[in-house]
């Protein structure tokens, strides 16, 4: 299976290996892939990729299961056919194939792994090769009976094509050879591609497959639908075809075949190097040795070089030999075949890896089956390699002959990893150019240089890995050290032969013989490298080449390898459907990785390519998918340290734009620190350091000085500055060399400082530094205050001040901290020792009973105070006592009482100044005193005398059984009664001991001293834990171990001893059995065990397999139930029943861990929103499993839970939905089996990958669907029933998406259910037979699907016999009034139908006619459009108008009427030739400048100051504002004003545009403050008339080159179109046009006329010219002259009333025919004109048109006739002649008018590919000329629509409309006269405003309000404009994703416009025209000039008057005039 093709044939390093196309076929790795799937429907094939968050992966597919035996890549047996999906049935998918799951793509770890799936497209068959072209921009895709053409990067389907299943036998030759027939039976086969190989210099794709025994053919690269080279020809060329020619490829499924295709340089054609595996298929059937032809898979080479020449002799093509008697192959002997099964893996090209490398070498990857005793190729994987001879070879050796293909042919094995435990086979190969430093190599300074090298994938075969995949591995080898073995093995066969080095291919057809021999010969080194014709051939290198794996995996399919930045990174697909990126260092050390899974399940195929176009994408192939990933996904990282530390090799840090990217997505990325690499690691970061980071708020002036560090570009000259948030910045400056840069920067004003946290005395305030309005880089400062110190620390202020972060100082005067020193006097600095502060000396003080009165002593330190100081005592909140000062150190707290109801309360003790009631003496340790209460806490004796220890002086009353103060010392030592046990748990324990027993009662001791070996269970001491001991209520201990069960009581000896009334029971628990005996290996099985006494005790553990606890357990006194934990291994392990964790009571107990259930399938996919639908779940070993529930992620509201009916079946009702919107995409179910959430026994994501990617993905999607509605039949809500009675009830049911079954539904009447009889798809039948009677009258009648429960109705159940009685009376009174009432209806009836028949036929008669005229209107729409698109397929020229006419006539549109006597110059009289047309011409046009040469000198100075000034942008606007804010200066001024400027500075475009410019944001600052929407609206400004005349300049070129052909092509359709019917040449009606006042409502029956005329004019003699019998003698006229001269210009067309029409009727007689004549008739009082009806000229009649010798002045021009004298088709049919209306006008048949407007929608159809054409010319972009000048001024409107804030993206929107389509192309449409000679009918004029309407609302942003009142000029194109409207909308995106254009591009584009018109126009005349206006607004321009101050300084106003002075010099009164 070949892949991926070589682009080029000359390549070398990396793009050698990523083109050159080996693949596999379906052998090398077969057996992991998945079984084929079903075919998709049609629609799916050919969808679009989806955009990667849309594209749905694949579920996983099952592995072949045992007993499919499928052939592997060079299996070690004879292969086996493996059973073939049947064909016909594209390949057959197993029944699990769920509903794929739409949110995998958001659930896989895609962008945290690095990479990133950007495109997929899904293929409907299993696939089996992709190859690209060479630019990349076509991706290639063959499937199994399937071919794809996909565009590159999108992967849109371009084109498919089927290429199976066809009728085909293994035994039989292909169809193609006709001299074989065959009697065997063909069946449907499918096709395996084997072969996709492109040849663009052909311009061919080589597509090979399976079918006809492996027949090629060769596909257009351009559309791979249709076959490029018909092999073997057919018809009268056929050439002779042998076997060879049509057997290529392998033409078993399973077999591999690879290809490339080999370009020889010199021209002399491809060749196709083909490598497959031998298959036998079929074989045995053929006769042997008998006719060359027969022998079909003996003649098939296992190598061959074929002639792939698709250009010169086909009877060549695929041929093999070389000359007549070599054919240039390696084919194995048909007796060792078995022996040497080649199994290949890739073919690819590779230049040598020496430096004067020649031509490339072709090497073959393939692994060989050969027995491992076999002398010739012991190694497993093998590297064949193949010279590619020079085509100078042919003149070299005389013959003409090329080398052969064995006589270079030499292999040598692969080993990657040790002898022992090698990878021996090859599955993927990859050579790329890469540096690598060898171990032993030394480390130099730099990277080492790249060199050649190979890179493969190789695994071991038969070992298993993780999940049953085989373990594979990654190695390296070098070209050099395979090169130069290669030459050392032939100098040991040939030269000095060295024992078992080489050995000669004996089983191999043209080799020569056995062994090496030494020859007396010195090699040359070709010969050495490629062998010659006399040496042996073909080699065999005995000993493998070997290297050692660098990374080792389960499951590795596929290998690419790309060098980035100085790294080495390697894409590893997988087995699994994953791709792996690990990055290696120059050493090959793995120094990263990441993976994504691309294709759940799904194996990659072995041969990944980069995208050519854009190395940052790779193209891998998986079973069903062809993905495009994007190689690093480096934006998922937010910070450089995250970014670098990713060691990803393709991401980098882009300082300046702050962010994780592709180096070349980096701005500026070539300048130096812009961007950094992985390579210099995290320490590149950009930081910065401020160095003084710590500021004191009171610092005058404080500054910020910045280190930066790391990777920061040169900030000199970059706009910068200090950010401190909140919008707050600062200036700042860089100092320092670009080494080391500083920036200094102001900090942020005192009143800006943040605010200080409550309890903290400093603030941190980040700072970031800006540069061009980024932030780029950030950093940490404190600003901190002393001051508030003393407030937060109150109690030890001072000790906090001096050992603060900062330079604080404590000033004891104040009692306070400050910052500065100077601010106080004695001040206690820092570097003093906070010993230093006055502080309390912390002392033990005794214990206090509560309300007794008491002196506390307190000692100080440092105290600096005087005596007269006032101290207060502070005992907490509000408790203070007077301090008495003791001496200097000593103070005295006097008569403290404090009081406390707890049993103990400590009070803090602190001093405080009297004076200053918040400043303490520092206490660093916290001073209490504990005060008691003997009456609290003490509740019997041994409570209230164990407080003794604890100080307290208590005493027990037993009187007032109280515990009290003990006021005096006691006599004696008081005595407590004995303990008093009230309660002992538990009562039973295990023999071995160790329980806890827990007692409670009195008197327990008043210390544990007391109770420590006091504790007995009879005679068993039991231990007590001191711990657990609560004085005197509560004792724990450990039980001793005691011999033998038995029950006693428990002692307690304290000085007396108490006894417990319960006794405690020594038992020996029994474990007999566990049930359930097994369970799921996933854990979650709930267990009991059963036995006696397993509730003694106090701790219990069950330990299963003697490690891990069973959890939640509970016991009882025959039962233990606990879950059972998870286990890696199915077996039996044992059951440990462990009490006080002591030995195992359980014996022989076990419990089996069997396999995880499977649930492979579930159905339905679908429930209604309410739930409850039942969902049954498919799959195994549900028999363990205890419970399920089910959960749908994100959307159910709860789990359900499940019933297990079978072992394969388990039923869950859905949940239902709380948050959906109907229709939205399937939502993953989740299942717990045994509480524990399920996931299959995934082979997608490996354990060994990192813990984010092993991602939860679920398998299975539920759709949720809006719940079924029901009806009755009839919609009514009550039905009415009589008891007693059989009910049957029809429901409707709206149609649904769910699918629902007929036992889903349940339909109740009250409680009753009804018996569901038929259910379809709209209708429900139930019935029920029993009687209904309630109590009640109304039953409801409910429909039950899942939890949805409905009342459609209410069954009304009907009375007794009173009720019938009341019926027969009704229905009695009912009949007599139906009689009554028939009568009545009889009479009416008889009169309405005569009535009806006679309305009927008039009804009739003007159907008819109606039908009649949309019947002809409908055949003409089909006719017209094919005539008229042949009679446009003419080659005529289009009349462009030169620039300097198109500009004139845009600039100056009113010029012939406004301005005569000066833009139209008098022309002479032309002679009577044809083209007598008066010349247009123009002042601005004509050479010379001419004025009186009296006056010349002045004037010429004079304009030459002027246009210095007008070139002196300051003046320029001065003086446009000026005469704008004149109110005469009127809008025809302002256009006129625009024109002559944009004329005078045509010479200078880019300074044109700066004006421009700046006009325009003038305007846009006006509107944007009133209606910014209404701006360029119309044209009232000078800059508005400017702005056009810009986009004329700038878009003239596009105009012409190509809008300009549609264009004209429409308007010439429309002249056509309207010319094919009648047209009254008075009223300018016709029978077809686009605009409904301009219809012809009339039914005119009009015949078609071709006349033979003659004709001395326009270089043509005669011609038939087509005519109506309707048109008068002036339209023939004038359809004569456009016959004539349609390839000449209309100015030079003679006008009709110059030319004669002569009609000669006989030979003899002839007549002059004209419109009015004597014998014209008369209608009405007014006269008709005449026809060709009229003069009765018949079909090919001959006429002569000369031109006339004198005008006839009798007829002006028709149009102009009055309408009251003449008429042509039809009379004027308004009011004011209404009573004129003749005789035969009232017989006229009465036709609605409007059925006429069909003919709108005829000529709309006729002429709409017209109109899509132009529309499309204008609206596209061409790639070679993007419209540099819209991109350029939409850029303009966007920023200053940014600079104000306007965000509406509406109002931009109309901003580019109002200036490009409304302004530029509206005009032109409307004024096709602007751009062509030709002459605008009103007609045309009128239909061109149709159209022009129909562009101004597709580019319009409201929606049409259409209705059927509406304009029929609008209703025409209703339906189109919403698609106009989407390419408007595209066209506008398509423009603001153009790259932005530099001002330097701009200006040159300008600049080149300017020169290419230089000198086409007269500037001094249009600057004269300027000169009027400054003339005649003087006085107002000079005052302008004087205000502004750039003007004043620059004295602009003084050379404005020099110009005045000189063109106003008293000569200029007679010049003035001139």
């Amino acid at each position: 299976m070949t892949s991926p093709g070589h682009r080029d044939a000359v390549r070398t390093g990396a793009e050698a290996g990523a083109g050159a196309g080996g693949g596999r076929g379906q052998g090398g790795g077969e057996a992991r892939r998945p079984p084929p799937r079903p075919p998709l429907p049609a629609g799916v094939a050919r969808r679009r990729a989806l955009p990667p968050q849309e594209a749905a992966p694949r579920p996983p597919l099952p592995r072949p299961e045992t007993g499919t035996c499928t052939v592997r890549s060079g299996g070690g047996m004879a292969p086996v056919p493996a059973p073939v999906p049947a064909a016909g049935a594209e390949p057959r998918s197993p029944a699990l194939l769920p509903l794929l799951l739409p949110l995998l793509p958001l659930l896989l770890p895609g962008r945290a792994a690095g990479l990133e799936v950007q495109r997929k497209f899904l293929s409907p068959t299993l696939t089996n090769n992709f190859a690209l072209d060479g630019p990349g921009s076509r991706v290639y895709l063959a499937a199994v009976n399937r071919l794809f053409q996909l565009s590159g990067g999108e992967l849109a389907l371009e084109a498919e094509a089927a290429v199976g299943p066809v009728l085909d036998s293994p035994l039989c030759h292909a169809p193609q050879l006709p001299q074989a027939s065959c009697e065997h039976p063909r069946v449907l086969t499918n096709n395996y591609n084997k072969i996709l190989q492109p040849d663009p210099e052909q311009g061919v794709l080589v597509v090979c497959g399976s079918i006809y025994q492996g027949l090629c053919q060769l596909r257009s690269m351009a559309n791979i639908s249709t076959v490029a080279v018909r092999f073997p020809p057919g018809g009268s060329d056929s050439v002779a075809v042998f076997p060879s020619m049509l057997n290529v490829a392998a033409n078993h499924p399973n077999a591999s075949t690879v290809g490339l295709v080999l370009r020889r340089g010199g021209g002399g054609g491809a060749r196709l190097l083909v490598a497959a595996t031998y298959t036998g298929f079929g074989s045995p059937f053929f006769p042997r040795n008998r006719s060359l032809e027969d022998h079909r898979f003996e003649n098939t080479p296992e190598i061959a070089i074929r002639a792939l020449n698709a250009r010169g002799d086909l009877a060549k093509l695929f041929t093999f030999d070389i000359n007549p008697s070599d054919d240039n192959i390696l084919k194995i002997k048909q007796g060792d075949k078995a022996r040497h099964k080649l199994s290949f893996v890739r073919a690819f090209l590779q230049h040598g890896a020496a430096p004067l490398a020649r031509r490339p070498y072709a090497y073959l990857a393939l692994n060989s089956e050969a027995n491992a005793g076999d002398k010739e190729s012991p190694a497993h994987s093998l590297l064949a390699r193949i010279c590619l001879g020079e085509p100078a070879e042919a003149t070299l050796n005389g013959s003409g002959e090329t080398k052969k293909l064995t006589e270079s042919y030499i292999q040598l094995g692969l080993r990657c990893g040790g002898a022992a435990d090698a990878f021996t086979r090859l599955v993927s190969v990859f050579p790329a150019r890469a540096a690598w430093r060898s171990p032993a190599a030394p480390d130099g300074p730099g990277p080492p240089p790249p060199e050649e090298l190979l890179f493969g994938v190789f695994e071991r075969a038969g070992a298993g890995g993780g999940r049953g995949r085989p373990q594979s591995a990654l190695c390296v080898f070098r070209f050099a050290e395979i090169e130069e073995t290669i030459r050392a093995a032939r100098n040991s066969c040939f030269v000095s032969p060295a024992a078992g080095m080489v050995t000669v291919l004996d089983s191999v057809v043209q080799g020569t013989g056995p062994a090496c021999e030494k020859r007396n010969i010195q090699l040359q080194p070709e010969q050495l490298d490629c062998g010659a014709a006399h040496l042996q051939h073909p080699l065999a290198i005995v000993n493998p080449v070997t290297a050692t794996p660098i990374f080792t995996y389960s499951g590795l399919t596929a290998v690419a390898v790309a060098s980035v930045n100085n790294y080495t990174v390697v894409f590893l697909g997988t087995a699994s459907g994953g791709l792996l990126k690990i990055n290696l260092d120059s050493a090959m050390e793995v120094i990263s990785r990441r993976s994504i899974s691309v294709a759940y399940g799904e194996p990659v195929h072995p041969i990944m390519q980069f995208d050519p176009s854009d190395s940052t994408y790779l193209y891998l192939m998986t079973s069903y998918q062809m993905t495009r990933v994007k190689v690093a996904a480096c934006s998922q990282y937010s910070t450089c340290t995250e970014c670098l530390a990713a060691a990803d090799a393709y991401c980098g840090w882009c300082t300046m734009e702050t962010r994780c990217s592709l180096q070349h997505e980096c701005t500026n990325f070539t300048g130096a620190n812009f961007w950094a690499s992985v390579s210099g690691g995290v320490q590149q970061c950009p930081s910065m350091t401020i160095l003084e980071p710590e500021i004191n708020i009171d610092k005058e002036n404080p500054a910020l000085i910045i280190q930066i560090n790391g990777t920061i570009p040169n900030l000199n000259g970059t706009n910068i500055s200090c950010d401190y948030g909140n919008n707050i910045h600062t200036v700042a400056r860089v100092a320092g060399d670009y080494v080391n840069q500083f920036i200094y920067c102001s900090l942020l004003p005192r009143e800006k400082y943040p605010a200080f946290p409550d309890d903290q005395d400093h603030v941190v305030v980040e700072t970031s530094l800006r540069v061009n309005n980024k932030n780029i880089i950030r950093a940490n400062f404190t600003i901190y205050d002393c001051k508030r110190i003393g407030n937060i620390y109150p109690k030890r202020a001072c000790t906090s001040c001096l050992s603060a972060r900062w330079k604080c100082h404590w000033c004891p005067s104040a009692y306070s901290c400050v910052s500065n020193h100077s601010q106080c006097e004695d001040v206690l600095r820092m570097e003093q020792k906070k010993i230093d502060c006055p502080r309390i000396v912390p002392a033990p003080l005794e214990p206090m009973p509560t309300g007794v009165s008491r002196n506390i002593m307190i000692s100080l330190a440092n105290a600096t105070f005087s005596k007269e100081t006032a101290l207060e005592c502070h005992f907490g909140t509000d408790r203070t006592v007077e301090a008495r000062w003791v001496n200097s150190s000593a103070v005295e707290c006097v008569h403290v009482l404090l009081h406390t109801s707890e049993k103990s309360h400590h009070f803090p003790v602190n001093l405080q100044l009297k004076d200053k009631p918040d400043r303490f003496i520092d206490s660093p340790e916290t001073m209490t005193v504990e005060v008691y209460n003997c009456a609290t806490g003490s509740a019997d004796c041994s409570q209230c005398l164990g407080r003794e220890d604890l100080g307290h002086r208590c005493f027990w009353s037993e009187s007032s059984s109280s515990c009290r103060l003990q006021t005096e010392p006691p006599q004696v030592s008081e005595v407590c009664p004995p303990p008093e046990i009230r309660k002992i748990e538990p009562l039973q324990g295990p023999l071995e001991g160790g329980t806890l027993l827990t007692i409670r009662g009195r008197n327990l001791g008043r210390r544990f001293s007391d109770i420590a070996d006091a504790v007995r269970v009879g005679a068993v001491p039991c231990a007590p834990l001191p711990h657990r001991y609560v004085v005197s209520e509560t004792v724990v201990c450990q039980t001793g171990e005691a011999p033998e069960a038995f029950s006693d009581v428990v002692t307690v000896n304290v000085s007396r001893e108490g006894k417990s009334r319960e006794r405690y029971s020594y038992v020996l628990p029994v474990v007999q059995s566990i049930a359930p005996p097994n369970g799921p290996k996933a854990g979650g099985t709930r267990v009991t065990i059963r036995g006696s006494r397993l509730d003694v005790g106090s701790e219990l553990r069950v330990l299963i397999n003697s490690s891990k606890q069973c959890t939640d357990l509970s016991r009882s006194d025959s039962t233990i139930t606990c879950t059972v934990p998870a286990a890696e291994l199915t077996a039996a392990v044992p059951v440990c029943v462990q009490f006080e964790n002591k030995s195992c009571a359980s014996h022989n107990i076990t419990f089996k861990y069997e396999k995880n259930p499977v649930i492979s399938d579930i159905n339905p996919k679908k429930s209604q929103i309410s739930g409850g639908r039942i969902i049954t779940l498919e799959g195994r070993g549900f028999g363990l499993v205890q419970n399920v529930s089910m959960a749908v992620r994100g959307i159910g509201r709860e789990h359900t839970r499940c019933r297990v009916h079978t072992d394969t079946a388990i039923t869950c009702p859905s949940p239902a939905a709380s948050n959906v919107t109907v229709g939205s995409k399937p939502a993953p179910v989740d299942f717990y089996l045994n509480g524990h959430l399920y996931t299959d026994e995934r082979s997608a994501l490996d354990e060994e990958m990192y813990p984010e990617e092993a991602l939860h993905i679920s398998k299975f999607s539920l759709g949720y669907y809006a719940d079924p509605q029901f009806s009755t039949a009839k919609k009514e809500k009550w039905i009415k029933h009589h008891p007693g009675e059989p009910l049957t009830l029809v429901i409707h049911k709206e149609p649904d998406s769910l699918g629902l079954e007929s036992n889903e539904y349940q339909v109740k009447i009250g409680l009753i259910s009804c018996e569901i009889q038929i259910v379809s798809d709209k209708v429900i039948h139930c019935s029920i037979n029993e009687s209904l009677s309630s109590a009640e009258r109304q039953l409801p009648v409910t429909i039950q699907v899942g939890k949805f429960n409905y009342t459609i109705a209410m069954l009304h159940l009907g009375g007794g016999e009173t009720a019938i009685i009341v019926s027969i009376v009704i229905c009695s009174i009912l009949l007599v009034l139906s009689v009554v009432a028939l009568f009545v209806f009889c009479t009416k009836s008889r009169r309405a139908e005569r009535y009806w028949q006679k309305t009927l036929l008039q009804m009739e008669e003007m159907e008819s006619q109606i039908r009649e005229e949309i019947r002809k209107g409908f055949a003409e729409l089909q006719t017209d459009m094919t005539d008229l698109t042949k009679e446009l397929n003419r080659s005529q020229g289009i009349p462009f108008l030169e620039y300097k006419h198109f500009v004139t006539r845009t600039f100056f549109p009113k010029c012939s009427s406004l301005y005569e006597e000066c833009y139209i110059l008098p022309s002479q009289q032309l002679s009577s030739q044809v083209g007598s047309q008066v010349q247009e011409t123009h002042p601005l046009l004509v050479g010379e400048w001419k004025i009186p040469e009296n006056c010349r000198p002045n004037m010429e100075e004079g304009i030459s100051l002027f246009s210095t000034l007008l070139n002196n942008k300051h003046f320029l606007i001065v003086f446009v504002h000026a005469l704008e804010q004149q109110k005469d200066f009127a809008v025809r001024d302002r256009c006129n004003l625009a024109s002559l400027l944009t004329i005078a500075l045509h010479g200078k475009l880019e300074y044109y545009t700066s004006i421009m410019k700046d006009l325009l944001v003038d305007l846009i600052d006006a509107s944007a403050s009133k209606n910014p929407k209404l701006m360029l609206r119309r044209t009232e400004s000078v800059v508005e008339k400017m702005l056009t005349n810009w986009m004329s300049i700038c878009m003239y070129s596009y105009l012409r080159e190509t809008v300009g052909e549609p264009f004209f092509l429409l308007i010439c359709a429309i002249k056509q179109q309207i010319n094919k019917g009648s047209i009254d040449a008075i009223t300018g009606k016709a029978r077809y046009t686009l605009n409904e006042e301009w219809l012809l409502r009339e039914n005119i029956e009009a015949k078609p006329r071709n006349l033979n005329v003659s004709f001395q004019g326009c270089g043509m003699d005669s011609l038939s010219v087509r005519a109506m019998d309707t048109d008068t003698l002036s339209q023939v006229k004038e359809k004569i002259l456009e016959a004539f001269c349609k390839n000449v210009p209309y100015s030079q067309w003679p006008r009709v009333e110059d030319v004669d029409l002569e009609w000669f009727a006989t030979s003899t007689d002839s007549y002059i025919l004209r419109d009015l004549d004597d014998t014209s008739v008369v209608e009405d009082g007014r006269k008709k004109l005449n026809t060709l009806a009229h003069y009765k000229i018949p079909e090919g009649a001959s006429l002569a048109m000369s031109l006339t010798d004198k005008k006839d002045t009798t007829l002006s021009r028709v149009k102009d006739l009055d309408t009251e004298k003449y008429f042509h088709l039809v009379l004027p049919t308004d009011e004011s002649v209404e009573h004129k209306k003749s005789h035969r006008q009232s017989h006229r048949k009465k036709v609605l008018p409007e059925i006429y407007l069909t003919r709108l929608l005829s000529t709309k159809g006729t002429l709409q590919k017209f109109l899509d054409d132009l529309f499309k010319a204008i609206l596209s972009i061409r790639d070679d000329k993007p419209p540099v000048a819209v991109k350029y001024f939409f850029d303009f409107l966007e920023e200053q629509a940014e600079k104000r804030g306007i965000t509406d993206p509406d109002t931009l929107h109309i901003w580019k409309t109002n200036s490009l389509p409304l302004r530029f192309w509206v005009n032109i449409l409307k004024n096709p006269q602007f751009v062509f000679d030709i002459d605008k009918t009103d007609h045309i004029d009128a239909c061109l405003s149709v159209i022009a309407q129909a562009f101004i609302d597709a580019c319009s942003l409201s929606d049409l309000q259409l209705g059927k009142d509406s304009p029929t000029n609008k209703l025409l194109y209703a339906k189109e404009i919403p698609e106009y409207r989407k390419i408007v909308q595209r066209y506008y995106k398509q423009i603001h994703d153009m790259p932005p254009l530099s001002e330097q591009e701009m200006n040159a584009h300008l600049a080149e416009e300017s020169r290419k018109y230089r000198n086409e126009f007269n500037t001094n005349v249009a600057m004269a025209e300027i000169y009027k206006y400054a003339k005649r607004y003087r006085s107002q321009i000079v005052a302008a000039l004087d205000a502004n101050p750039t003007t004043k300084r620059t004295q602009l106003q003084h050379k404005f008057e020099q110009v005045i002075a000189l063109m106003e010099d008293n000569i200029y009164e007679s010049c003035s005039e001139a």
